[in-house]
């Protein structure tokens, strides 16, 4: 004779009964993640300037003419240096050396990360020390005074030198995390039994560890490129990479050098910063919902919703233990007897 079944529905803070919809994968809810889209669709269009500014820029950067500081004008959209030229070529010219410089470290860190953190967390023993001891020794170099040091040693070091000093140096923190993630899943059940079946090493490292890793692998990625932007206006700010070449970090060096504030030339200043400002946000924004990603309790929602059995939905709160029970049941009713006093 069988056992008895009962439903279990669940009780929402309004009172109606509801049953649980049955959980749907949304694969790109990473996009539908409102301060993801925001940085994705901002990032996607600084990449596209910088892919096309040099071919859509109305004048040469470096061209001077008799239109000495000028304001923002229908012919100068963002006016003009002390020299004549025109900054709005200016800006469109160097998006591409900032981005070209902030991408190219980033993933050239992100690469260093990920062979050497998660090859130190999983294989353990004298390569997890060797490799342990090499990322101590990168975290203790101060990077921004190295590429400054390299930069001015190397004569015209462009872009791409800088590029890969950044990504070479950078890349520390990322392998600490990702070993620390890679000691923690190393000895999972999935794991072992890939390990038990005969995988091979580097085909369980690619096949069961990096996927987990792939939101942090991500979010260090946004990291580096924001301090290789940073780094790179840094640099061009202070005069230390080639002035020749022109980015927003060189624009600003201009601005400064000729007191631009001082002359009431805040055409001259303010359109690189304010671009610096955006692209900054969106990469921010880009590792804010990589974080709401990976960790539901950060999600800006909180909340899921159930269906009710007349087909209507209902917003529940994520994080509480749901009421649960049964078909109603009528209270039993309590007998009182009366005792007499003696």
């Amino acid at each position: 004779m069988s056992a008895p079944t009962s439903t279990v529905t669940a009780v929402s803070p309004e009172g109606p009964a509801v049953e649980a919809q049955p959980a749907k994968r949304r694969r790109l809810r990473f996009v539908a993640n409102g301060k993801a889209a925001t940085g994705l669709i901002t990032l996607g269009f600084f990449c596209l300037i910088a892919i096309i500014g040099p071919w859509i820029a109305p004048y040469d950067p470096s061209a001077r003419s008799s239109d000495l500081i000028q304001p923002p004008s229908s012919e100068h959209w963002f006016g003009t240096t002390h020299l004549g030229q025109d900054i709005f070529s200016q800006m469109l010219v160097g998006t591409r050396g900032v981005m070209f410089v902030g991408l190219l470290a980033g993933l050239v860190a992100t690469a260093l990360s990920i062979l050497i953190g998660v090859s130190s967390g999983f294989l353990g023993g004298a390569a997890d020390e060797g490799l342990s001891a090499l990322s101590n020794v990168f975290l203790v170099i101060p990077a921004l005074p190295l590429i400054i040091i390299v930069a001015s040693t190397i004569p015209g070091a462009g872009d791409l030198m800088v590029a890969l000093v950044i990504g070479f140096t950078s890349w520390a923190w990322g392998a600490r995390v990702l070993r620390a993630q890679t000691l923690s899943l190393r000895r999972r059940d999935y794991v072992e039994a890939a390990r038990a079946t005969g995988e091979s090493t580097w085909r369980i490292i690619t096949a069961e560890i990096m996927p987990n890793l792939t939101a942090i692998i991500a979010s260090s990625f946004v990291g580096t490129v924001i301090f290789a932007i940073m780094s790179e206006i840094t640099l061009a700010f202070i005069g230390i990479s080639t002035i020749s070449e022109w980015n927003w970090g060189t624009i600003l060096f201009w601005a400064q050098s000729q007191q631009a504030l001082a002359q009431g030339a805040w055409w001259w200043f303010v359109p690189a910063g304010l671009a610096i400002a955006i692209l900054g946000t969106a990469l921010s924004l880009i590792n804010f919902g990589i974080d709401e990603f990976v960790s539901p309790r950060l999600r800006s929602s909180g909340h899921t919703r159930l269906k009710t059995k007349d087909g209507h939905s209902v917003r529940m709160r994520v994080g509480f233990t749901p009421v649960l029970g049964t078909k109603a049941v009528p209270p039993t009713p309590v007998v009182r007897k009366k005792v007499d006093a003696a």
